[in-house]
């Protein structure tokens, strides 16, 4: 099942509240970037990140998923997107750590 269109909008219009996020379609799912650094993507109607040590210890609790079937990478699956200061953190913390 591809990721709808409303379903991105909707995850596009909560991650610009932290800061300024783009997404690039591919295949029917979306990568995500944020200052011009992949960390993430929408698929199938799900919003999953990078394991990295920011987001290890901010959403520890959350799971870990495969965002496509053949995939060797489970990203943690993140339902806090509408908390703008949460995602904010997170992704501020993400880019640091994906940049080193």
């Amino acid at each position: 099942m591809a990721t709808t269109k409303e379903y991105h909008d909707y995850i596009m219009e909560c991650l610009n509240k932290a800061g300024e996020v783009t997404s690039k379609k591919m295949m029917g799912e979306y990568c995500l970037y944020f200052n011009g650094i992949l960390f993430g993507g929408i698929y199938d109607n799900r919003l999953l990140v990078k394991q990295t040590d920011t987001s290890m210890k901010l959403l520890s609790d959350c799971p870990l998923e495969l965002p496509y079937d053949g995939s060797k990478s489970p990203m943690f699956l993140v339902s806090e997107f509408e908390n703008a200061d949460f995602m904010k953190e997170l992704l501020e913390g993400m880019i640091g750590d994906l940049e080193k």
